[in-house]
Formats: C-alpha cells, sequence, structure tokens
C-alpha cells in the first residue's frame, strides 16, 4: 500500500514537529539513563522493574481520572529519576497525553521514544481523533506505516475515524484494503469505523454493501448505518433498515430506537413509530429519559398530543430535556394554556429550564399576544441569569411583536449583543401594517447598512409592508434586490411580490411574477385572482381560476371567495351557480365562502337565494349578517333589512360601522325618515360608533329624497366632519330629483373645487338643467365637460341567457336579431298602450320635438335587453337585466307594465340599487 503522498515531510529529512497548542515543547532528555549493572542484579532488576511498573500505574490512573496537573507531575518525577522507561512506560506516557486533550504534547513523548511501538501510535491517533483533527490522525497513520510498523485493530479503527473526519475518502480506501489484507474485517470497531467512513463521505450503498458483508453485524455498525440515511433524510430506508434487525438487543437498543423514532417524527410516520412504541412496552422496557423524549417529539410532530403526554406521564425522572420536549409538543399544537401550566409545573418540582425551554414559552406568549404575560417570560429570564444569545434573544423578539408590544420588541433588538438575519426578520415582522408600516422600509435599509444578508423571509416581510402602504415603486426596488439574491423563483417569495404588486394596482407586474414562478401553489393561484377580482378584472380572474384548475390545483375558501366576488362585479349567475357547487363538493362552508355566496346571490338579482345560503349558514359573522341587511336594502325590502338589524342584536352580533351603512340605507328606501334619525341617534350613544363621513351621507340622501332640503343644508352644517365629494355628491343627486337649481349650484361649486373632472357633477348639474328646460345652462355644462376632456358614459345593458351575453346601447341595432327585437317592442308598446301607458316625454333630457323624444324613450338600452330575454328566454322565466346608468323613470313605468302584460317577473340592477317588477309593481314601492 502507497502511503507517500501522506509522508513527504519525513522523507525530506526533517524533524516533523506540530507546536503545542499552549505552553512550552515537552522533551525528554536522556544523556544519563542506563540499564542497572550486572552487579546485585536480582535486586536491582527487582527495584527497575517495580519503579517502572509503579510509574506506569500512577500514569494510567491520571489517565483515567483525565487529570492533567497530577500526570505532569508524575512525568516530571520521571524526568528527575536516574528510571529509563521501558516501551509500556513510555506508552503510558502517550496515552496519557492523548487521552487529556494534549495531543501536541503526546507526539513529542512518541518522538523522544528510542522504539515506538504500535500501542503508541494508536495512542496518538486515537488522541488526535478525538481533538477532531482528522489531517493530522490521517497523517500519523501514514508516519506509522512508513517506520514499517504493521497496524493493529484500533490503529486501523482511530485512523479510518480520523479519515471520515477530514472526509479523505482516498486514503480510507487505502485503509479498507489494508483491513481486508490484514484480515481484521470481523474486528466489531473497525467494521463499525469503516461504515461510518463512507456514511460520512456519502458512499451510503457502499456503506449498506459493506454492511451486509460483515461477518459480525453490531449494534455501533447497525446505528452508524441508520444514523447514516437519517442524517440525509431518508427516513423511509432508516424504517425499512430498521425492520431488517433480527437481533433483539439490537433492535431495542434505546439508542437505535431513539434514530427510528426521530425520523418518525420527522417524516410524520405515526403508524411506524406506533408500533415501535408498541414493541417497547410488549417487551417491558423501562421509559427513561432518553426514549421517552423521542417518543414525545414522535407523536408530537403526528399531532398526537394526547398519546404524548401519556408518554410523558410515565418517565418517573423526567429531565430539562423531556420537560421541553413535552412544552414544545403543546406549543406545536396550539395547546397554549396547557403548555404555561407545564411550564409552572416544571418549576415547582425544581426542574431548571435551559434556553430551549425559555424560547418555547416564548413562542407560546408569542400565540398568547397578552403584552402582561410576555414582560412577565422576559422578567423571569432575566431573573433566571439567562444571557440573551440568539435563539432566546429572537424569540423575545417575536414574542413582544405578537403580544402588541413593538417598543419592547425594539427594545430588546437593540440591547442584543451579536444579532443575525433572524434578529431583524423578528424585527421586521412588526411592521407589516398598522401606523408605523413606513419604520418596517427603514429597518430594512439599515440591515443592508449594517451588512446583514436579508434572506426570502426578510424580503416577505418588507414586501407585506410595501402592500400595506401601497408603496409600489419601494415594492419594484426590494423586486431588484431579490433578483439579484436569485430568490424571485421561490414560491413564498413570488407570492408575497404578486400580491403586493395586485395590491398596488400593477396587476400587469403581478403577472410578470407569476408567469416566472416554477412552483405556483394555491396561495400564489388565490392572490392573482384576488388581484384580479379588486382591479375590476373580474373576467381575468374567472379565466385564471379556471386555468388553476386545469394544471390540478384546488382551490381553497380564499380562492373561492375571490372568484365569487368576481361574479359578483360581473353578475355572472351560471359562473356562480358552479362556484356555489364546488363550495359544496369541497367543503368550504365557513363563514367567509358563505358571505361572498350571499353576496354573489344578491348582486346577481337572486334574493331568494341569498336568504337560502343566509339561513342555512353554521358560522354567521358580523360580515355575513352585514352582507345580508345591505341586500335587503338595494333590493328595496327595507322593513325586511330592519327586521334582520334586530335578529342580529337578538342574537348578540355586536354591529359596526358598516351594519348601520345598510340600516340607514334601508330607511332611505323605504322613505322612513323617523325610523332612519332614531338609528342615526343611536350610533354613539347606544353602541359608541363615530359616524363616518358613509352615515352622514345617508341622511343627507334620506332627508333629500323626502325632498327635505331646507333640512339638509342645515344637518351639513351641523355635522362634525367636514363634507366630502360624496356629501355634496348626494346633496346634487336630490337637487336633480326635486329641481332646486340654486341649491344644486351651490353643491356643483363645491364639487368643481373638491374635484373638478368628476363627470356626475357636470351630468347631474345639465340634468337639472334640462329638467327646467333651461338649455342654455344645459349647453354651457357640455362646453365645459368638452374643455375638461370629460365625456358622458353612454347608457349600456346587459341580459345573461344560457350562458351568452347580450349587450345593447340605447337605440343599438348591431344585434343579430335586432329586427326581432324592434318588433317586439313595437308589439308591446301597442299593448302598454292599450293599458293606459302614456310615455313620459320629461326624461329625455334632450332639446328634440315629442315625437323623437317617444322614439328615444321606446329604444332604451334596458328595454332592448328586455326584448332580447323575452325572445330568448323559456316562457314564464325570471328575466334578469344590469344597466350601469339609473334606469329612467319612463322605462320603470314600462316595465312594471310589460311585467304586468307578459306575467313575466323582471329584476333590473342599476348603478343604485334592484328593481323587482312583479304584476304591475316594483318593490322599490316608486320611491326611488
Amino acid at each position: 500500500m502507497d502511503f507517500s503522498p501522506l509522508m513527504d515531510v519525513r522523507s525530506a529529512g526533517a524533524s516533523f514537529r506540530i507546536p503545542p497548542r499552549s505552553g512550552p515543547m515537552l522533551i525528554i532528555k536522556q544523556p544519563n539513563r542506563v540499564r542497572p549493572s550486572p552487579v546485585n542484579s536480582q535486586a536491582a532488576a527487582f527495584d527497575y522493574e517495580g519503579t517502572v511498573r509503579s510509574y506506569s500505574v500512577m500514569l494510567q490512573c491520571c489517565t483515567s481520572k483525565r487529570s492533567v496537573l497530577e500526570g505532569k507531575s508524575v512525568h516530571a518525577r520521571l524526568l528527575r529519576s536516574s528510571v529509563e522507561p521501558d516501551v509500556h512506560l513510555w506508552d503510558c506516557l502517550v496515552n496519557f497525553y492523548s487521552k487529556c486533550s494534549l495531543v501536541d504534547y503526546a507526539y513529542n513523548v512518541l518522538d523522544e521514544m528510542p522504539r515506538r511501538d504500535v500501542v503508541a501510535w494508536a495512542s496518538l491517533i486515537s488522541g488526535y481523533v478525538l481533538e477532531n483533527k482528522g489531517r493530522e490522525g490521517v497523517r500519523m497513520v501514514s508516519e506509522m506505516r512508513r517506520e514499517g510498523i504493521q497496524p493493529n485493530g484500533f490503529t486501523l479503527a482511530a485512523g479510518l475515524k480520523a479519515s471520515a473526519i477530514c472526509l479523505n475518502l482516498s486514503f480510507g480506501r487505502q485503509l479498507h484494503g489494508e483491513v481486508i489484507k490484514l484480515q481484521f474485517l470481523s474486528d466489531l470497531f473497525v467494521g463499525s469505523s469503516l461504515i461510518d467512513l463512507y456514511v460520512k463521505c456519502g458512499e451510503l450503498e457502499l456503506a449498506e454493501k459493506l454492511f451486509f458483508g460483515l461477518p459480525q453485524l453490531s449494534a455501533v455498525s447497525w446505528n452508524v448505518l441508520l444514523n447514516g440515511y437519517a442524517h440525509v433524510g431518508d427516513e423511509k430506508k432508516v424504517v425499512s433498515l430498521y425492520s431488517q434487525i433480527t437481533d433483539l438487543e439490537t433492535r431495542l437498543s434505546k439508542h437505535t430506537l431513539s434514530i427510528v423514532l426521530k425520523c418518525c417524527s420527522r417524516s410524520g410516520d405515526a403508524r411506524h413509530g406506533g408500533a415501535v412504541h408498541s414493541l417497547v412496552i410488549k417487551i417491558g422496557l423501562d421509559i427513561d429519559e432518553y426514549l421517552g423524549c423521542a417518543l414525545v417529539d414522535m407523536y408530537s410532530k403526528s399531532g398526537l398530543v394526547d398519546d404524548a403526554y401519556r408518554i410523558f406521564a410515565r418517565i418517573k425522572a423526567c429531565d430539562v430535556a423531556v420537560w421541553s420536549a413535552m412544552i414544545s409538543c403543546f406549543d406545536q399544537q396550539g395547546f397554549g394554556v396547557e403548555a404555561i401550566e407545564l411550564f409552572r409545573n416544571m418549576n415547582h418540582v425544581g426542574v431548571k429550564p435551559n434556553q430551549f425551554t425559555l424560547s418555547t414559552i416564548a413562542s407560546v406568549a408569542s400565540l398568547i399576544a397578552s403584552e402582561k404575560f410576555s414582560a412577565s417570560i422576559h422578567a423571569f429570564i432575566v431573573k433566571s441569569g439567562f444571557s440573551m444569545e440568539n435563539t432566546l434573544g429572537n424569540a423575545v423578539i417575536n414574542m413582544y411583536i405578537e403580544s402588541g408590544s413593538v417598543r419592547d420588541g425594539c427594545m430588546v433588538f437593540n440591547e442584543l449583543a451579536d444579532r443575525d438575519t433572524i434578529s431583524w426578520n423578528a424585527l421586521l415582522s412588526g411592521f407589516h401594517s398598522g401606523p408605523h408600516c413606513e419604520e418596517g422600509l427603514r429597518i430594512f435599509r439599515e440591515m443592508l447598512i449594517e451588512n446583514f444578508k436579508p434572506n426570502k423571509y426578510t424580503f416577505i416581510s418588507i414586501l407585506r409592508s410595501c402592500t400595506s402602504l401601497m408603496a409600489g415603486s419601494y415594492g419594484a426596488q426590494i423586486h431588484a434586490h431579490i433578483l439579484k439574491n436569485n430568490l424571485d423563483e421561490d414560491s413564498y417569495v413570488g407570492t408575497a411580490l404578486v400580491d403586493m404588486y395586485t395590491s398596488c394596482g400593477h396587476v400587469e407586474n403581478a403577472l410578470l411574477v407569476f408567469d416566472r414562478m416554477k412552483e405556483r401553489n394555491v396561495f400564489s393561484w388565490t392572490v392573482i385572482i384576488t388581484g384580479y377580482a379588486k382591479t375590476d378584472q373580474g373576467e381575468e380572474a374567472i379565466r385564471t381560476y379556471k386555468q388553476m384548475q386545469q394544471e390540478g390545483i384546488f382551490p381553497n375558501e380564499f380562492t373561492l371567495a375571490s372568484c365569487l366576488r368576481a361574479c359578483s362585479d360581473l353578475a355572472a349567475l351560471d359562473t356562480g351557480h358552479q362556484l356555489h357547487s364546488q363550495t359544496i363538493k369541497s367543503g368550504h362552508s365557513d363563514a367567509y365562502v358563505s358571505s361572498a355566496l350571499v353576496d354573489m346571490y344578491l348582486k346577481c338579482g337572486c334574493i331568494e337565494d341569498a336568504e337560502v345560503v343566509f339561513d342555512g349558514s353554521t358560522s354567521r359573522d358580523v360580515v355575513s349578517w352585514n352582507t345580508m341587511i345591505c341586500g335587503f336594502s338595494q333590493h328595496g325590502y327595507g322593513e325586511k333589512a330592519l327586521e334582520l338589524f334586530h335578529g342580529m342584536i337578538d342574537e348578540g352580533v355586536k354591529p359596526d360601522n358598516i351594519t348601520f351603512i345598510g340600516v340607514l340605507s334601508a330607511c332611505g328606501r323605504a322613505g322612513l325618515l323617523d325610523a332612519a334619525k332614531k338609528y342615526f341617534d343611536s350610533l354613539e350613544r347606544v353602541y359608541g360608533i363615530s359616524p363616518t363621513i358613509e352615515h352622514y351621507a345617508c341622511m343627507v340622501d334620506i332627508l333629500g329624497r323626502a325632498g327635505r332640503l331646507d333640512e339638509v343644508e342645515i344637518f351639513i352644517n351641523e355635522m362634525t366632519l367636514v363634507p366630502d365629494a360624496s356629501i355634496w355628491q348626494t346633496v346634487l343627486a336630490a337637487c336633480r330629483m326635486h329641481g332646486n337649481i340654486e341649491f344644486a349650484e351651490r353643491a356643483s361649486q363645491k364639487l368643481f373645487k373638491l374635484d373638478p373632472l368628476m363627470d356626475s357633477t357636470y351630468i347631474l348639474l345639465a340634468n337639472t338643467y334640462a329638467s327646467s328646460k333651461r338649455w342654455n345652462d344645459v349647453a354651457r355644462i357640455r362646453i365645459m365637460m368638452s374643455s375638461h376632456g370629460i365625456k358622458k358614459e353612454p347608457g349600456c345593458s346587459w341580459i345573461e341567457i344560457s350562458g351568452h351575453l347580450h349587450v345593447f346601447l340605447s337605440q343599438d341595432v348591431s344585434h343579430p336579431i335586432s329586427k326581432e327585437i324592434y318588433s317586439k317592442l313595437k308589439e308591446l308598446n301597442r299593448e302598454m298602450v292599450l293599458s293606459g301607458y302614456v310615455p313620459n316625454t320629461e326624461y329625455v333630457l334632450h332639446d328634440v320635438s315629442d315625437g323623437k323624444k317617444k322614439e328615444n324613450l321606446q329604444f332604451h338600452s334596458e328595454r332592448l335587453a328586455l326584448a332580447c330575454g323575452l325572445i330568448l328566454s323559456k316562457s314564464r322565466s325570471l328575466i334578469r337585466i344590469f344597466k350601469n346608468l339609473r334606469i329612467c323613470g319612463d322605462c320603470h313605468n314600462a316595465m312594471k307594465i310589460i311585467s304586468n302584460i307578459t306575467n313575466r317577473k323582471i329584476i333590473v340592477r342599476d348603478v343604485n340599487r334592484f328593481h323587482h317588477f312583479q304584476n304591475g309593481s316594483c318593490s322599490c314601492q316608486d320611491y326611488w
């Protein structure tokens, strides 16, 4: 065997020295050392052998006790004496220094030995192995072989361990050849060391092949092989190998069992873990702290808290590791109260917590989110004398942040002597939302200045801050950092980026990031779908949802809710029905999805279906109640809305400001002025809710609809909030309704100052002038609109029939069946006239002839949609029409008459509300 590449130091004629770590070099000088003379040889020989033996015994004793000072003292006495050490005493000296971690001294002793044997070399190599100095150990094996000394089993085992430490597979293979040549494969230590070498060097298949080729399998060899597969995360292989163990003593070795249980714990394999536990019980093996800790951890990771606690309760004397494992189990499974109680019991029985225990209890405190409890845990840590090293300090920071004590978290962060990236991430997590989000941006900049490298959790945190701040430009800069750190393809970072861009309205950028993501899970799909829904791109949201399904990704409750929101905006009832079926099949029937379903049915005009979903919901939160109350209000069922509000109060659900917007709107649409005043007065007095600008706008609308414009002006003057555009828009609409030009002009002047480009201001004012036939003023307003580049949105109506959408403008002739539609309207018009219908030309706000006005009314977009529905839909079926503007008064009257003539129910959703026409009447009771 060629060791020459590793032995070039001595071959050059140099004296090989390894400098000692501390103290002077220890060299044995022997100028006057001689053996006893032949005179009186019997007594002299007796004295010499006895003396040498006594030194050997003393050194062996010092070695076993690891008594360095005492051993050095023995060596010093030996140096001062005239006794020449024999080979055994030299070996004892080398062994003493090696075992006491003074391998540099041991080498110096070996260097002075007149005749070095394999025992001394084995001791020295073992010393280097104990000191984790693999390269030096390998070099010593080479030195020994150069001197022609044949290794024994101990030397080979030590050399193999040294090779494993420094991952020198090439040298280990050479030693493997020596092992085979010298027939040491049957040596248990050598065999185990060989397997350990191949395991450490990643040659697991070779290690396994060697293992099963050994003449004798030992518990140590099994554990080395099992540990190797466990280290690389191959838990299934560990379980498979464990099942091949036939020796019962090895199979039930606590160390072996611990390895297997840890693998079951990591993989969540409670079945095999339980089988191991059953074997332990069957044999009657005592569960000590070591094995108990592994069992507790295994059951904990599998979510079996009760089983974990039963194991814990059976252990007679639990050490801190077992207590910590059980506390961690409660923490991981969400049993915070139980974790705290166990921590108190642990202190009560006198077991002192370690840093892991305290980190876990700090994690529990973060879930409880109590500032007082967090402060008490921090105080306990300080009193216990634990230093705020990284792991514990980071846990305390996170505890304070999660409990809302951001300032205290910042103080702990500032006191940390040795911060790491996790520390910065814990601090950043306190600035995801709320009034101090901008601090998150500052902290991130400071982190970069101090040369800390952000990881993916850092970027996710700062992106969440950008999302809350709607800081798209800053988020784009963060995106650049992400690209530089090659984290753009990470699914979690990608999802955070998509969320940031969509929340800031940059859906195109979000889509670019989304398309580049290699792994797109349900969360990333949901974020992009939600982004489309929030930006009024409902068609894209539904298209993306279908694409997600094609790729085999199953939606969660948030995905379904976002898609339902898109259906609500589009009034896409057929797609909504499909999504409803999906929610039933998938079992996603929580309050969040139920509210989205109720909202979808309400906005599609299916109030009965909305009621069914609402009544069948098992968990109704305030959002669900608000959705239904506002839905009744929009559909003109004010009394039902108020009745539902009182039912909400009776069930103990506390109303919020949205609830009262629905209640006041219901009063306004039902003309319940006195009730509205009562509810408005109760807002702050009874429910402690400060009125918002929306509540004031509702009251202005109610008074305006009732024609009490003088009261409107007084009410606005007495408001505690400054009137905004919504207030003056409501005033202008009321003036349009009641023809109050003077107040309309004052309101419009306010609006021109607040938002000069708001198109509805010009349109409402022009319509107010047109109602009074002030055509010159109408022309003046239209010129103002043109000069500002403002265009009136054309009236548009649409109807969905058998999954197909039919869209119409006023006087539209582009539809494929336009002739049939116009013929149907003329036919209906004749029947309406026979029923007493007279066109109300006041609703045509153009200076044209009466004949032209009547023709315009007859072919408004909502009437074209109605005729299309009557032609293409099934007889007696419900007709739902949607319009982007307010339905005109004449069309409203016509719809009532047509519902009676055709015996069809007609629902029209305009920009403000729903109208249910049936048997010649409307749900709004003509108060709209």
